[in-house]
């Protein structure tokens, strides 16, 4: 199931609401378990005509410029 314009914007809000969330490195990670930094996000129209399918969000990445180190703990 693909992920919503909406339900991202519900994950995003309830992340927010901690400070360590605001101030933390906004990464994607891909199948195969590398990490990308986010740099960008754009909102683009479709040439495919139907209700669910008019509009999409596309969120861009660029591998890292440094590490981060190893992950100790999902919170």
């Amino acid at each position: 199931m693909a992920l919503s314009g909406k339900m991202l914007d519900q994950m995003l809000r309830k992340f927010m609401k901690a400070e360590v969330s605001q101030n933390a490195r906004v990464q994607i990670e891909l199948p195969n378990g590398e990490f990308y930094d986010l740099s960008g996000i754009q909102l683009l129209e479709n040439r495919l005509i139907g209700d669910n399918e008019t509009h999409r969000l596309v969120i861009k990445c660029e591998k890292p410029k440094w590490s981060m180190g190893k992950i100790i703990g999902k919170l």
